[in-house]
């Protein structure tokens, strides 16, 4: 899921309860439920579409929920102990534990891979001991319902909150409300499938529309099938084969679910993924493969 997202379930973690346990509390969970995406660093030494292929793994896998925690509460730790030194640790805050901020680090960590299975583009959750990709087809990346029912539910419990009021259990309400919202969606998916074909289908979430689906199923070898248009002209078996030293063709492919290649005007081809296939906007989840030639496939 976005960032935006993932910052306010830590909020609303926070303020449910949990800011109360520590001081720092907040910044552990709302940085800790962002810390997986430490990967994007990755954008600074990988080029194109390298990225797909190294994104949402090792950052988000057993190891690193653990120890991305336990460096976040150490500098929180100790930054709490270097304004105390320089007295200007505020006095409004509570003790600092760090026992109480690797576990709220450790929980807002953990909210972050929960998040990022329910969408499409998948998350490889057992780095680094199995490269296998989970998909939970729940929800599109960004959900707007998800930000106006916790961005809202998040200004409120403060707002409330300043004004000597009950500030938690307007955020219990919005977690509660959020996870009913997501077992919802994973009820249509569900649903979705069985009325799919025969064939394993991928029940893509639609953006505003979050109750509808998109339903990509293979069509044949080398095509798929999005809501009945059938994506996919050249075959795929010897573009894949010609790719062996591409990096980018490699990392795409690796974290491609359903690639599909498409012929150019000049014969040659374009890898693309029918999860994201829009013909406005084309280049984004794309290899251009100039020097391999399209062998179209027969109906």
């Amino acid at each position: 899921m976005d960032n935006l997202t993932h910052s306010l379930v830590g909020a609303l973690l926070g303020q449910a309860g949990l800011k109360r346990k520590t001081g720092l509390a907040m910044p552990a969970l709302i940085i800790g439920a962002n810390l997986p995406d430490v990967d994007a660093a990755c954008f600074f030494w990988l080029d194109g579409v390298e990225h797909l292929g190294f994104r949402r793994g090792i950052t988000h896998g057993p190891i690193a929920l653990v120890l991305l925690p336990l460096i976040l509460a150490g500098l929180l730790y100790g930054f709490d102990r270097w304004q105390a030194k320089r007295g200007k640790r505020p006095e409004g805050r509570l003790p600092v534990s760090f026992k109480w901020l690797f576990l709220l680090a450790f929980i807002g960590c953990l909210t972050h891979p929960a998040l990022d299975w329910l969408n499409v583009y998948g998350i490889r959750l057992l780095e680094p001991f199995s490269s296998q990709w989970f998909y939970g087809d729940t929800l599109f990346i960004i959900d707007v319902w998800l930000w106006a029912l916790m961005g809202f539910a998040t200004w409120f419990s403060l707002r409330r909150e300043k004004r000597g009021g009950d500030y938690e259990e307007s955020a219990r309400w919005a977690l509660g409300i959020g996870i009913l919202y997501i077992a919802a969606n994973s009820v249509i998916t569900s649903l979705v499938g069985a009325m799919a074909s025969g064939q394993p289908a991928i029940e893509s979430p639609r953006p505003l529309t979050s109750w509808q689906r998109e339903v990509i199923e293979p069509y044949r070898a080398g095509k798929w099938q999005i809501d009945g248009e059938v994506v996919g002209e050249c075959a795929l078996e010897p573009v894949v084969k010609s790719t062996k030293s591409n990096s980018q063709a490699e990392a795409f492919l690796f974290w491609s679910r359903a690639p599909f290649a498409e012929r150019q005007p000049d014969g040659s081809v374009i890898l693309r993924d029918a999860r994201y296939y829009d013909p406005r906007a084309r280049d984004r989840f794309s290899v251009a493969l100039p020097d391999v030639k399209c062998e179209p496939l027969g109906e």
